[in-house]
């Protein structure tokens, strides 16, 4: 379908027919397969991707358009221009790893995502000017309108937006935004995000992950607005950011309350406005009421702008009880903080909650379960979890997301930007009581001064300079602060899985941070059931958990006897490899039944007058309190009554339990009963139970490398191939005293240039291990010059790199390892100083000396003046050997 527009038709009508196209064209989209989808992964198929209105405290809901739906894309290296050329269509706004965005590939620090969207335009008037929004791009963002480079946001969390209206033109429109983000590799906070997933950490989300809109304002219009209660005054303080006008103009402010009365109060854009609220309703958890707030723009008289925003008067603080703790008072009244680590990762959608009801779902879950408070943990959420927040009453810890751990160049600029960006852009929400800054060291710096910093941003808040600066693990320390909690409003200590209390320390509440992590998995319902799961008592069974929970609950009502003021579970729900929630990671299984956590809670919390509706709960199942033990699968086997399920479950088993034979028989009955052979969950099956090339598994993925590539991403199939033919067919040969290389070559030549490479690097290895330089050297040079071609290793380069500099002095080799590093350091290594050496010196052998200099001083300040590396600087000032 194509427009048929002119500068008449009204913005409002272009809208609407957008998005009918947009849930028309979900009728060839595929949802990726996944182990564990959630009850709203299908509702997408729908159409009207994540339809409503993004920005609930800024409201101008009739001027609005929604870009999300299908967009092209193309993944290309990061040195490419704008493509000509896009590969096939995107899901907006779910990140590219994700199976919800249709494409489910992970985004490598060599290349770049690139998305291209198409909308109308019908024109403009009275200076009126058209802004694109982006709730959320992961990390570097730069947006092309028409060809033309309107503007680029650094930060993977937080929202921004571009005047557009300069570069349109009346009809069709041109959108493209070109993606970088090297993810744990790069500069920029990344929260739990790493390329390489496993334990706690987990699959990144790369690219637009939160809703992209149009939003058509006046001239002279509101940007943003700054609302400040007043708790104990009755007055909510509103500050209006006006963009467009070079002089004051009139703001009005009003406010409604529940029966109706309306509060206004006038002034100038340059000042703050106080509006006087009567008989002023707290917002608390028990009753979160929200006054709608209503602010208008004149000048001379004239209406400019108009937007609708809300409210909740309440008031934060610390302060000492009768019995001389220090508590945390919610408007003035002590509140025990009862809460749940919150980390905000959906199975389909990753970063992004797969439908707004979802997103709802998990707060009014966790409230249900008769919980006051969330930790929202290493992540910013979009705008609608907060406002949901805010409607449901609980209360927010907040997170920032923490630094790059290693601390490289240019890490903390970006995390001081990405803390300013994330108050301003949370400030008006008031569900949110606490800014948590640091979590257990992972990247830990200068911690009174930005202590200090986010108290002077933001007054109205306590400030937690430290979650878990002391951690214990099964009742021992694991680390020691020098000067824990400097100028922090709270002692926070993590402990598990046990809760015990934190110091006592003059002016600060003493709160437990993180609790819990009892895994227990429930089969089925588990991310990737060939890892052990993940949890801080091991794996135990629902039974188990409510034992250890009820035993918790206890403890916790004894320490807060003892000053407790705040407790915070981990955590609601498994997330990947970690299945230590007390729901599934998809939300379809309680592990804990509700009415019986909920009576737990109310020991120490009573109950909240919370009521949920039976569409929360219609969908969850409680999990079984009975566990198929291996010797049942093993005796259904025997009898021929284990289905596939049953075969799969029973093969994983007998691999754990190291049950090789039974294993080997059992995946290989498996394997070859699996219709769909190239879904990612059997494939990383049959991935992990082929061993030699003579298992079933071996023809799938020798002859299916394409298909195979296409679902779990670039040289998936070949790394698996390479890893079984070396363990089948070299490494049994390395054990004996001559290694019969013309044997191996001879056995390996049905495999052709994947044989090639798995016996060049062998050898490669192998001479390493001799120390024979000479072949290690010439076995290097043949290894290497074939990966690069096809960008694929699993040998540390920098390890395998520095015996090249020591011993060799063939310059066609040295030229090799010159390569080699820069292929590194570009791709992966960026930030290893030692690998920045490595390169320098290479540099220097090859008589590259100016360049090599200009490396080695960046290696001695990365690693603040390395006496090593300051040495081999000087010697190439001096022109000496730096090798010898």
């Amino acid at each position: 379908m194509r427009y048929l527009t002119n500068k008449y038709f009204s913005f409002a009508l272009l809208c609407f027919c957008h998005c009918l196209v947009s849930a028309q064209g979900l009728s060839d989209f595929k949802i990726k397969s996944n182990a564990t989808p959630t009850q709203w992964t299908k509702q997408i198929l729908k159409g009207n991707i994540l339809p409503e209105y993004p920005r609930p405290q800024m409201s101008r809901k009739n001027n609005w358009q929604n870009l999300n739906g299908l967009w092209q894309y193309i993944i290309t290296e990061k040195e490419a221009s704008i493509p000509d050329k896009f590969d096939g269509h995107i899901l907006v706004p779910f990140p590219v790893e994700s199976s919800l965005s249709g494409i489910k590939r992970k985004l490598l620090p060599n290349e770049l995502l690139w998305y291209k969207k198409s909308f109308e335009f019908g024109g403009l008037k009275n200076g009126q000017r058209l802004l694109l929004h982006f709730g959320a791009v992961d990390w570097r963002a730069t947006v092309y309108v028409n060809g033309n480079n309107v503007g680029e946001h650094t930060g993977g969390y937080t929202a921004f937006s571009i005047d557009i209206t300069n570069y349109l033109k009346i009809g069709e429109n041109v959108l493209i935004v070109k993606v970088y983000d090297p993810s744990d590799k790069g500069i920029g906070p990344h929260g739990k995000q790493v390329l390489n997933p496993g334990n706690i950490y987990y699959t990144p989300s790369s690219g637009i992950w939160q809703t992209v809109w149009l939003e058509q304002v006046p001239a002279t219009y509101i940007r943003r607005l700054i609302q400040t209660p007043d708790f104990d005054n009755g007055i909510i303080k509103v500050a209006v950011d006006i963009e467009g006008s070079h002089s004051p103009v009139e703001i009005e402010v009003s406010a409604t309350t529940e029966n109706g009365e309306t509060y206004t109060s006038k002034g100038l854009s340059t000042h703050i406005i106080p509006l006087k609220i009567k008989h002023v309703r707290p917002w608390t958890p028990d009753d979160p009421f929200l006054y709608d707030l209503k602010v208008i723009v004149t000048k001379n008289g004239q209406k400019l702008d108009e937007v609708s925003s809300y409210f909740g008067m309440r008031k934060i603080e610390t302060r000492k009880d009768s019995s001389g703790y220090y508590r945390i008072f919610l408007n003035n009244k002590y509140t025990y903080n009862l809460g749940v680590l919150d980390q905000g990762f959906w199975p389909d959608g990753l970063y992004t909650a797969p439908t707004d009801s979802a997103l709802m779902f998990d707060i009014s879950m966790i409230k249900a379960m008769g919980f006051n408070t969330i930790r929202k943990h290493i992540k910013i959420e979009p705008a609608r979890w907060y406002y949901h927040a805010d409607r449901i009453g609980v209360l927010v810890w907040q997170d920032f997301v923490n630094p790059n751990q290693r601390l490289p160049e240019g890490s903390k600029s970006e995390f001081e930007r990405q803390v300013s960006e994330t108050i301003g852009q949370l400030y008006n929400f008031p569900c949110i009581i606490t800014w948590v800054l640091f979590n257990e060291r992972w990247g830990a710096y200068d911690q009174q001064r930005l202590t200090e910093y986010v108290k002077k941003q933001d007054p109205t808040r306590l400030v937690n300079g430290h979650s878990g600066e002391l951690l214990y693990v099964n009742n021992i320390l694991r680390d020691t602060a020098s000067n824990p909690y400097v100028s922090s409003d709270m002692a926070d200590i993590h402990s598990y899985p046990f809760p015990r209390n934190a110091p006592s320390l003059n002016g600060k509440a003493k709160v437990l941070g993180e609790f819990g992590g009892i895994g227990v998995p429930v089969e089925g319902h588990i991310w990737n059931d060939l890892i052990a799961g993940w949890g801080y008592n091991g794996m135990g069974t629902p039974q188990l958990l409510k034992l250890q929970y009820a035993q918790m609950i206890d403890s916790l009502l004894i320490l807060e006897k003892k000053g407790l003021t705040a407790s915070i579970y981990t955590q609601p729900f498994d997330v990947e490899s970690e299945q230590n929630g007390l729901l599934t990671y998809d939300r379809t299984v309680i592990k804990i039944p509700l009415n019986l956590i909920q009576s737990l809670n109310a020991k120490v919390l009573p109950l909240l007058s919370f009521k949920y509706s039976n569409n929360l709960t219609k969908n969850i199942q409680v999990a079984d309190t009975t566990v198929v033990t291996y010797e049942k699968r093993t005796e259904l086997y025997k009898s021929g009554s284990c289905d596939s399920a049953c075969l799969r479950s029973l093969s994983i088993m007998a691999f754990t339990k190291k049950d090789t034979s039974l294993s080997k028989l059992v995946s290989a009955q498996y394997i070859e009963g699996i219709k769909d052979k190239f879904s990612e969950t059997n494939l990383r099956y049959i991935i992990n139970f082929t061993l030699t090339t003579n298992d079933p598994g071996f023809s799938i993925l020798f002859n299916n490398r394409k298909t195979i590539n296409a679902v779990l991403g670039e040289n998936a199939s070949e790394n698996a191939i390479l890893n079984i033919l070396f363990k089948d067919k070299i490494e049994p040969h390395l054990k004996d005293s001559i290694v019969d290389w013309n044997r191996i070559e001879s056995d390996l030549l049905p495999y052709g240039d994947l044989a090639e490479e798995k016996i060049s690097s062998s050898k490669l290895l192998y001479y390493f291990g001799k120390s024979d330089w000479d072949n290690f050297g010439k076995y290097y040079k043949i290894y290497f010059e074939k990966v690069l071609k096809y960008k694929r290793n699993n040998l540390h380069i920098n390890n395998l790199s520095w015996p090249i500099f020591e011993h060799i002095t063939d310059r066609d080799i040295l030229e090799v390892a010159v390569r080699v590093m820069k292929f590194n350091i570009d791709n992966y290594d960026a930030n290893n100083v030692n690998a920045i050496d490595t390169y320098a010196n290479l540099l220097y052998k090859t008589g590259k000396k100016d360049e090599a200099i200009t490396w080695q001083l960046k290696a001695i300040k990365m690693s603040k003046n390395n006496e090593e590396f300051r040495s081999n600087y000087e010697k190439m000032m001096k022109n000496q050997k730096t090798w010898d």
